[in-house]
């Protein structure tokens, strides 16, 4: 199996040791149960099926059915608290509980950078700005940033983008970007991203009282529509956000950061059918 930082699905987890035992030997679920200290046989095929869930007490058992130890039986056991999580916002934060327990035991939990990244406007903002930049102190930086950035957010983006690998310094000090994907941090990384677009959101708003019209352009639409008319406007949408990349990356270069935002949501619950 995969170190157990790979993982943020503890059901997943679960089924992969079992087949894994299962490949070398003649395990079964009533045995994996037993193991745990589970009375119904077919309690733990039921976790991992998504039929019912682990308690606190039950994540400590299964782990040490697994022969997990120290911090991986902790890690184990934050992983159901991330799935069972109330909300985006407690998950997030058991999430950076377990970037923290790993860090602590100098192993890498997968997608920890992509979360830590989209965490902040400020560090696609920085990515964009340091190379046009060249020679520029954290806090002439932070000056030009829309609404103005702190000098130690400045600091704090480019040493991450540094030690992710978006950003590469030469011996004279300038950035130049490098092209690369961040791993995919699942749930977590999703939950970042919307704090980012909620980020931008609040952005978007606050430019029509701070920036001249002259240089933003907001509009937008209120319109009713069935489903099929959603779907041919959703597919228009991401055409013209496909057409709006290959426009940027046939830029040759660039002067100033921009952001766009594409927005299309419900302003009414849907109607019922059988009354239409």
């Amino acid at each position: 199996m995969n170190p157990i930082t790979d993982y943020q699905d503890y059901r997943q987890y679960m089924r992969e040791f079992y087949e894994e035992r299962k490949r070398v030997s003649d395990f079964s679920w009533r045995e994996f149960t037993k193991l745990a200290g589970f009375s119904s046989s077919g309690y733990l095929k039921l976790v991992c099926d998504g039929k019912t869930r682990l308690s606190r007490v039950g994540a400590v058992r299964v782990a040490g059915a697994m022969n997990l130890a120290g911090y991986q039986a902790e890690y184990f056991s934050l992983m159901v608290d991330l799935c069972e999580a109330a909300n985006d916002v407690v998950r997030l934060q058991v999430f950076e509980r377990m970037c923290s327990l790993a860090k602590k035991n100098k192993v890498h939990v997968v997608g920890a950078e992509a979360v830590e990244y989209f965490g902040s406007w400020v560090n696609p903002v920085v990515r964009e700005l340091a190379p046009i930049m060249p020679g520029a102190k954290h806090s002439e930086i932070a000056k030009n940033c829309m609404p103005e950035a702190t000098a130690g957010e400045v600091r704090n983006a480019l040493e991450l983008m540094l030690r992710l690998g978006l950003l590469e310094k030469d011996p004279a000090g300038n950035y130049r970007q490098v092209n690369r994907w961040l791993s995919n941090g699942g749930a977590p990384l999703a939950i970042s991203l919307q704090s980012m677009q909620k980020q931008f959101a609040l952005l978007a708003a606050d430019a029509l009282d701070t920036i001249p019209k002259e240089d933003r352009n907001v509009s937008g639409l209120t319109f009713g529509a069935d489903e099929k008319t959603y779907e041919r406007i959703e597919f228009e949408v991401n055409k013209f956000r496909r057409t709006i990349m290959d426009i940027i990356s046939k830029a040759k270069k660039y002067d100033r950061v921009y952001r766009l935002n594409l927005q299309l949501f419900p302003l009414s619950r849907k109607g019922d059918s059988e009354n239409e």
